[in-house]
């Protein structure tokens, strides 16, 4: 049996065992139990959890599957956006060359007229999901970095990404659906759930980026390289005591050719409390640029990196109005926006980055 596109309800023994077998693991699958995992805002993620009739070795115990969101709103998202057929084809040919550590993938298909898609990868457990409402401890920032600079340095200026239409931002990316029209709209739309909630200091960036979006457009001039452009805690794995790799990044629904320095605003604007970040930004960012130019990055200097980091938060910024906007809304979700708005527009007034957009 060939694997296929299927939800959560249609899996069955069989087809675990074809998608083992499909991962080169010798296995017949007899059992499973499935629960629902982590806190997506696109897709749904499912541990199954086998019993087996005859097993290899190597045979995991457990695997986790990722599949379109049930909600409508999020689900009619992720197609409009690409983000399903991205996360596909960046572990179908990307993933084998990135230096960045991320799952095993057992299985991964994609319809790309309707958006339908299945990944089943590896079971982290017992690594542990991070938590953006929580941040992360410098440790795990300095890890973070690292994984960064290896994403970043793996794709350096490579401009056979610039070939594919299904990397955004590339030159043979479809036009982007996102307009100043849009981001206006949803800016306001934030807004106005919000109430405020939406502090005066978050007025002004918003209204300032949402209103000189063809300025905000032209900010950066510099090398591009590959980015992940979601990259924040919910989206990496840490490992723990009982195991699990150090740091591990998921969720690639969002990955792009672009700026490298704006992974590492987005996270460290929204991961770190303010006076936290602004303490350990000096020592983070030589970490990131000394393991950036120790992969043979050259040509980029740490002033490069620091102007550019400046204004990196502004996408932590868009991101969260724009994702509250356009996914179903949740009381975790509203907290998760919120928070990232707060650190994102602390890091911009930081960084006197507003007065980039003139």
């Amino acid at each position: 049996m060939t694997p296929d596109i299927r939800r959560p309800g249609a899996v069955n023994a069989a087809w675990l065992t074809a998608v083992l077998q499909n991962g080169g693991v010798d296995a017949q699958v007899s059992g499973f139990t499935a629960a629902n995992v982590g806190t997506g805002q696109i897709g749904d993620s499912v541990r199954f959890k086998l019993d087996y009739a005859r097993a290899a070795p190597d045979a995991p115990t457990s695997l986790v599957g990722k599949f379109p969101a049930a909600n409508d709103e999020s689900r009619n998202t992720g197609v409009m956006l690409g983000n399903y057929l991205r996360e596909v084809k960046f572990y179908q040919h990307l993933a084998g060359n990135a230096l960045i550590q991320t799952p095993r993938v057992f299985f991964t298909e994609v319809a790309e007229a309707s958006g339908e898609f299945v990944l089943i990868m590896e079971d982290l457990a017992p690594a542990q999901q991070g938590d953006q409402l929580k941040g992360v401890t410098l440790d795990q920032a300095r890890l973070v970095m690292v994984q960064a600079a290896r994403l970043h340095a793996s794709f350096w200026a490579d401009d056979g990404l610039d070939e594919l239409a299904w990397v955004s931002g590339s030159k043979a990316a479809p036009a982007s659906p996102v307009t100043g029209d849009m981001v206006g709209g949803l800016w306001q739309g934030f807004r106005a759930r919000y109430g405020d909630r939406v502090t005066p200091d978050a007025i002004r960036v918003g209204e300032a980026i949402s209103t000189r979006w063809t300025a905000y457009g032209a900010l950066y001039a510099g090398p591009r390289c590959l980015t992940h452009n979601d990259f924040r805690p919910d989206n990496m794995m840490f490992g723990t005591s009982e195991g699990g790799h150090p740091c591990t990044v998921l969720d690639w629904q969002s990955f792009a050719y672009g700026p490298g320095s704006m992974d590492v605003a987005y996270f460290l604007a929204g991961a770190l409390k303010p006076d936290e970040r602004r303490a350990a930004e000096p020592e983070l960012l030589r970490l990131y640029h000394r393991t950036l130019t120790g992969l043979g990055v050259t040509g980029y200097g740490l002033d490069d990196l620091r102007h550019h980091y400046r204004h990196g938060a502004f996408t932590l910024f868009l991101t969260a109005f724009f994702a509250a906007m356009v996914v179903e809304q949740t009381a975790r979700g509203d907290e998760m926006f919120l928070q990232m708005i707060g650190g994102a527009t602390t890091h911009i007034q930081d960084h006197q980055a507003l007065d980039l957009l003139g």
